[in-house]
């Protein structure tokens, strides 16, 4: 949690400072801009730190993607958001840039620096590590 406040305060930082680079575009392009300082500031760090090539040996992750279980809805976002968390920085980093910063696996392999095959399958097995995460929840839940 200390490196997101990290990555929020350096990105603050970088808003500020070059606040004489933003161009006003409409409604909304203040907040676009800020985004993008913020995403690149934590991808900077994650290119620094190479928590991007760190993964998950393939024998723990199923080959096939299951579909999340229809009692996903009860699951409270916070316990959610945790699994997400839990992912390997790598898989973590394009599940988030694919499905909360609605990026194509083009984009998200020029930001990364990565192939556009090791965003896809980066995005597949976070999906499938996802669902397991789910359905071992439920079962406890269940068990309860």
């Amino acid at each position: 949690m200390d490196i997101a406040y990290d990555l929020l305060h350096d990105g603050f930082l970088k808003v500020f400072s070059s606040c004489s680079g933003f161009s006003y575009r409409g409604e909304g392009s203040l907040k676009a801009w800020m985004s993008r300082v913020f995403v690149n500031t934590a991808l900077e760090y994650l290119r620094k730190k190479d928590v991007l090539k760190q993964v998950v040996p393939l024998d723990l992750i199923a080959e096939t993607e299951e579909e999340p279980p229809e009692e996903i809805e009860q699951i409270p976002t916070s316990v959610l958001m945790q699994f997400v968390q839990e992912l390997p920085a790598g898989y973590r980093t394009v599940f988030n840039l694919y499905t909360f910063e609605e990026r194509s696996h083009k984009e998200i392999a020029e930001l990364l620096h990565i192939n556009e095959r090791s965003s896809s399958s980066q995005l597949c097995r976070a999906k499938a590590m996802l669902v397991k995460k789910v359905n071992d929840y439920i079962q406890k839940e269940a068990g309860r």
